[in-house]
């Protein structure tokens, strides 16, 4: 990334925006740095306050006041560890909206409840991001929980922020679909990809893709039900499969199918680098046993566990209401010292 200054420069040539396209990243790139620094000299505004207002209570001798700024500290101490986290979000994508997939194991109803409580999950944490979140194709499960779903989380680190989530999720709880009040243990996959930007290059033959179109299976209204509207979009060589059906244009969900499919292409490409044998990318595709990043344990005990960083929250209502930002930041705290 280029620094402030020298990208004020690009922007003053007088042929700056004869590439549109160009122009758009480098103003998109200039306007992160921006607000980064106006974060860190709010950050820093708050600090001075906040020491400010706990001398004038050591002065006063007023209790009240001193414990208000050592709670503002607090506040402090967490909202800047979040913010030397978003520096080092570096990576080509990062500052990038991503599509999130959640799909459940075996297990039937169980597994595709734990499925929608995932999504939940998710929902919250973004919209306590002030993230937007759009449902880019969902498929309901018969008696409860959801078959598949794929969302898309618009918002400036998005990705970065998820990028850890991939893997697979271990829930542990009484089932409340059995009669018998049993324990149950039921998984769910969880695959982060970005959405791309135009200026990164992805290798995308359209006839090495099969496009077939369907009905939508989901609500929208009767033209949604009635047309095939949907549209599911296969790359031959990969495998890959994307489908989208959340608008009523099939028009309009080929293209988001096509930008899902170069984003899951690039996401490949990630991982192939990053991968230290070619079994870990295939276990990629086992939902169960032995591949599970985080436990989320109901009974017989309270617990959330990420098996990566060995973090524990012992109020999974909680995490699963939204509060992951603990376990995101150990995990990419880990992956960056890596």
């Amino acid at each position: 990334m280029l620094r402030l200054e020298e990208l004020n420069a690009i922007i003053e040539k007088d042929d700056f925006w004869n590439n549109n396209n160009n122009a758009q990243i480098i103003m998109r790139e200039r306007s992160q740095i921006e607000e980064s620094m106006n974060d860190c000299l709010s950050l820093e505004r708050r600090l001075e306050d906040s020491i400010t207002l706990i001398e004038l209570g050591i002065e006063e001798s007023d209790d009240a006041v001193v414990s208000d700024g050592l709670l503002s500290l607090e506040v402090l101490l967490k909202e800047s560890k979040v913010a030397s986290l978003e520096v080092l979000l570096s990576g080509e994508a990062d500052s990038n909206s991503t599509f999130l997939e959640i799909h459940p194991g075996a297990g039937g109803t169980e597994s595709q409840d734990w499925a929608e409580m995932l999504l939940r999950m998710y929902i919250r944490w973004s919209e306590s991001k002030n993230y937007k979140v759009e449902i880019v194709e969902k498929a309901q499960g018969e008696e409860a929980g959801i078959k598949s779903v794929t969302i898309k989380v618009d918002g400036k680190n998005a990705y970065g922020w998820l990028k850890t989530e991939s893997g697979i999720h271990r829930l542990v709880r009484i089932s409340p679909f059995d009669s018998q009040k049993r324990r149950h243990t039921s998984f769910a996959s969880v695959w982060i990809y970005p959405v791309i930007d135009d200026n990164i290059d992805i290798d995308l033959k359209e006839s090495d893709c099969r496009i077939d179109t369907f009905r939508s299976s989901g609500a929208g209204g009767q033209h949604v039900n009635t047309t095939d509207s949907a549209v599911r979009i296969t790359h031959i060589p990969s495998k890959i499969a994307v489908q989208c059906q959340a608008e009523r244009s099939q028009h309009k969900n080929k293209a988001t199918a096509w930008s899902m499919l170069r984003a899951r292409l690039y996401e490949l490409e990630l991982q192939k680098k990053e991968a230290d044998s070619q079994e870990q990318l295939e276990s990629r595709s086992e939902i169960g046993w032995g591949h599970q990043i985080r436990s989320y344990v109901l009974q017989p005990y309270q617990m959330v566990k990420d098996l990566r960083t060995d973090l524990e929250d012992s109020n999974p209502h909680n995490v699963l209401n939204g509060d992951i930002d603990s376990f995101l930041s150990a995990s990419l705290s880990q992956k960056i010292l890596d």
